[in-house]
C-alpha cells in the first residue's frame, strides 16, 4: 500500500494517479499511520432512462392541455 507523509500531500499528481488507479494510501506522521485515503467507488452507469411518457399518461391521462392547441396553431405562423 503506498504510502505519503505530511509534506509529500503537497505533491498531488502522485497521490491522485495512485486515487485513480484504485489504490489506498496511508497517511503518515513520523512512520505512524494517521490515516487511510480510500479512493471513492466509481458512480453506477447502469440506470436506465425514465419513462416520460408512462408518467405523463398516468398524471393528466387522455387530457389534452388547452394551451397546447394555441402552440401548434401558433407554430406554422413562422
Amino acid at each position: 500500500m503506498p504510502a505519503v507523509n505530511i509534506r509529500q500531500l503537497r505533491d498531488t499528481r502522485r497521490l491522485k494517479a495512485w486515487l485513480r488507479a484504485g489504490k489506498t494510501v496511508e497517511l503518515r506522521e513520523r512512520d505512524r499511520v494517521i490515516a487511510r485515503i480510500v479512493p471513492a467507488s466509481p458512480p453506477s452507469r447502469s440506470r436506465e432512462a425514465p419513462n416520460f411518457a408512462a408518467r405523463l399518461k398516468k398524471i393528466f391521462g387522455n387530457r389534452v392541455l388547452p394551451g397546447a392547441d394555441l402552440l401548434i396553431k401558433e407554430r406554422g405562423r413562422y
